[in-house]
């Protein structure tokens, strides 16, 4: 039952996306293989002709999406306005937007390859039918007699017609031959920045050089508009249907032969050959035009003030900066990206949103790691005694704010949210909310909260960790104690290191009292790691044929293992968990 809830949706999603382009590919081979229009072009180039053009629409179509997945705006409208009447399951698929748009990625990748070997071939055959008599042939016709027909001009001229074979040197090379012909060019160009752009997208290089993914991923403004213009001079060309080739295929010699002013063969005139439409126009200038107003939005937004009321200097170098910008909204979860001009003027930076919507600010917790983040809290006055005065903060650019799959977190009667280490930001603003919804619902009769019950696991490396975050966990348990609703929210933070014997004495003899003595929260610290298998089991347990869903951020070996729980410990006829992965 797990893997229906969590795995079937993407599956039908792959397979149809994954259809989509084996229809293209069959379609299109069988169309430029069998159609009579190509048939003095497949004379010429064989199967090169199919295998060159069939990927091309296949590419047409991956380069049709790939932008959608990175169009931060249309995705939050759609979560928010278009998928609130849909099945969750179908509303979950927008949380695989970076997995899609590297999926897309790889085949457009694939499909470049195919296209590409296939018209270095076809070059190939170009430049043998020219300069000599071989190549393939039916009847009396020949590659290298198709070659000769034309205006007497260069093919590749712009007052040349009547061609077939767009090479006109017959004593040529293939390599040559291809730069003088634009749509090798633009190929060319293309197919290096998309090395380029994958190669600079690797882990290693995103995670230790960020800046260099960062600027070689926007190269993909080459890429496209050389991909725009890269079919217009139409070098694959098809004859006309006054030319019966099934009939004139055997008599070259009679092509257009005229006595007594009447042709010889009426249905062999000369065939008159055109270049194709281009297609890719019709298939990327939709998402294009979406991109352009999703880079103008966000360059809109970042001229609009954003005054930081307040900054925190936490324990274990973070820093809380609590903003305020006119007409800005949120929803709990939801995440946004930060400039500072003062520091980079094309440096945005994503930050966890960990205020509530119901505060009258909005705020991020950043942990002081790396150059950016280093100049920023020294901006902010973080390393003196005091922060500085609100009107000599910096400035800084807010875009956002972004939904993410924690905005979900009210669709399910028990929620199980997993924090690992600084993943636990995004559940600083879910939990205040979650805690304020179901309240209000309680004692206000305001709004229809479906949540009953709450699980939080936050696994942290050292107890410095502990320190920011267990503020707003005793806030809650001191809140949740007055309203005597202590049982909505259960939660247990684990240590997985950072303690030796004489810590683990100082907490056994501590043990008796009402307070942990690492926290001071009256849940008490766990020591190692979670056994997922028993927790999963448990909740089961005591909330049967129940929805729950599972909410985590962190790394992603962990978020395969609950991912894994997630299904093994759903059934039918008991519990269903419903797995959430945060994705920025």
């Amino acid at each position: 039952m797990g893997v229906l809830k969590n795995e079937v949706p993407s599956w039908i999603a792959l397979f149809v996306w994954a259809g989509i382009q084996v229809g293209l590919f069959g379609y299109y081979f069988y169309y430029f293989h069998t159609d009579p229009r190509f048939a003095y072009t497949r004379r010429i180039l064989g199967f090169g002709l199919a295998f060159a053009r069939a990927p091309a629409n296949c590419l047409n179509f991956n380069c049709m999406l790939i932008l959608l997945p990175v169009c931060r705006n249309l995705l939050s409208f759609t979560r928010r306005y278009l998928c609130k009447c849909c099945l969750r399951s179908l509303r979950r698929l927008l949380d695989e937007n970076i997995s899609f748009h590297k999926l897309s990625a790889y085949a457009i990748c694939f499909w470049t390859t195919i296209h590409t070997v296939a018209h270095c071939y076809n070059v190939e055959q170009y430049v043998a039918a020219q300069s000599s008599n071989t190549g393939f042939s039916v009847g009396n016709v020949s590659a290298y007699q198709l070659s000769s027909l034309g205006t007497g001009q260069c093919p590749v001229s712009a007052k040349a017609t009547n061609w077939v074979n767009p090479i006109c040197d017959r004593n040529s090379h293939s390599v040559l031959e291809a730069f003088k012909i634009f749509p090798a060019v633009s190929g060319i160009i293309i197919t290096l920045t998309l090395i380029v752009i994958v190669f600079s997208a690797t882990e290693f290089i995103r995670r230790s050089y960020f800046e260099i993914f960062w600027f070689t991923h926007h190269i993909f403004v080459i890429f496209f508009f050389f991909l725009l213009f890269h079919g217009l001079r139409g070098v694959v060309r098809s004859q006309d249907g006054s030319h019966d080739v099934s009939y004139c295929g055997d008599k070259f010699s009679d092509w257009g032969r005229v006595e007594n002013g009447v042709l010889v063969e009426p249905k062999c005139p000369l065939p008159e050959f055109q270049s194709n439409t281009p297609s890719t126009y019709f298939w990327i200038i939709g998402p294009i035009v979406l991109y352009i107003i999703e880079r103008l939005i966000r360059f809109a937004r970042s001229f609009q003030k954003v005054t930081i009321s307040k900054a925190v200097k936490h324990p274990s170098k973070v820093i809380e900066l609590q903003m305020q910008k006119d007409g800005f909204s949120m929803e709990a979860g939801q995440y946004i990206f930060i400039k500072c001009p003062s520091i980079s003027r094309t440096e945005w930076h994503p930050f966890t949103l960990t205020s509530s919507p119901e505060e009258d600010y909005f705020s991020v917790h950043i942990r002081i790691v790396g150059d950016w983040t280093e100049a920023l809290a020294k901006a902010v006055g973080a390393d003196e005694q005091e922060f500085q005065d609100p009107s000599k903060m910096p400035l800084l650019a807010v875009d956002g704010p972004f939904g993410t799959a924690s905005e979900d977190w009210d669709q399910y009667e028990v929620d199980i949210l997993v924090g690992a280490g600084i993943g636990v930001t995004p559940f600083a603003s879910i939990m205040k909310h979650m805690w304020y919804t179901y309240i209000q619902s309680k004692e206000n009769n305001v709004g229809n909260c479906k949540l009953k019950k709450v699980y939080f696991y936050w696994i942290c490396p050292d107890t410095n960790a502990f320190e920011w975050f267990s503020d707003l966990l005793g806030h809650l348990e001191d809140q949740m104690d007055e309203k005597n609703c202590a049982d909505f929210l259960t939660h247990k933070i684990f240590l997985t290191r950072g303690w030796d014997t004489n810590f683990a004495r100082n907490v056994a003899l501590h043990e008796e009292e009402e307070v942990d003595v690492v926290t001071g929260l009256q849940q008490k610290t766990n020591y190692g790691r979670p056994n997922w298998d028993q927790i999963f089991s448990k909740t089961s347990e005591d909330h049967p044929k129940t929805s729950i869903g599972v909410f985590f951020c962190g790394p992603a070996v962990l978020s395969d293992t609950l991912h894994a729980m997630s299904n093994k410990h759903s059934s039918a006829d008991g519990a269903k968990f419903v797995y959430n992965k945060e994705n920025f």
